[in-house]
């Protein structure tokens, strides 16, 4: 990424904000370049400054987290979300997985573990706090997430859905593989199927027993 990583604030404790400002604009690749206390002003924010990073909370006045999250991915594809809450809760986490979020982070992180995360996404990676992450290894079904489905798959179909787990959109494989969207599509939806997976979350639950997102 050239230049520092671009980042909106999206929480409605401002004591909080002033917090993370101090501590990301003191970063030599990092950069706030907003903030705001509520969902609406978010999705306004992020349309107008477009940042590489959105740190999103849950729980705002107005529209949360969830309800903004579907609407910045269908704007800004390329924007990663991070959420950043208090909420350990494995059902918080799947929704926002499967919503779109690119890591998930609780407030009670340490300052390295939340600069770490926000590097992580803005690689394209996924980041789960390890706090929470035997929630998702915890919650899966066997044998239908079982890491050993992992090879039934296709070389290409193992990669498509590896960078699907760590969070890239379909153009973005496309782009990367130089094939069309269409294909990428068709590798995406046979491998889901091989692996007994419907969903995303799911889908990063398995990666992440298979030891694929470390």
């Amino acid at each position: 990424m050239a230049g520092p990583i671009r980042i909106l604030l999206a929480d409605d404790h401002a004591v909080l904000r002033s917090g993370l400002r101090l501590l990301l604009d003191a970063q030599p690749d990092m950069q706030v370049v907003g903030e705001t206390s509520n969902g609406t002003d978010a999705i306004r924010q992020a349309g107008e400054l477009t940042p590489d990073v959105i740190l999103l909370d849950l729980t705002m006045p107005g529209l949360g987290g969830l309800d903004v999250l579907p609407v910045l991915k269908q704007r800004l594809p390329r924007c990663r979300i991070l959420i950043l809450t208090m909420h350990d809760n494995a059902g918080y986490l799947r929704q926002a997985l499967e919503a779109g979020a690119a890591g998930y982070v609780l407030k009670g992180a340490l300052d390295t573990e939340l600069l770490n995360a926000i590097r992580a996404v803005a690689r394209g990676e996924t980041y789960i706090h390890s706090a929470i992450t035997h929630h998702l290894l915890t919650d899966i079904q066997a044998p239908s997430e079982s890491p050993d489905r992992w090879q039934l798959l296709s070389s290409r179909e193992f990669e498509v859905l590896r960078l699907v787990a760590l969070g890239y959109t379909n153009s973005e494989i496309a782009e990367h593989f130089t094939i069309s969207v269409k294909t990428v599509e068709t590798h995406r939806a046979r491998g889901m199927e091989k692996m007994g997976l419907q969903t995303r979350s799911q889908l990063v639950r398995a990666a992440i027993a298979k030891g694929l997102l470390e």
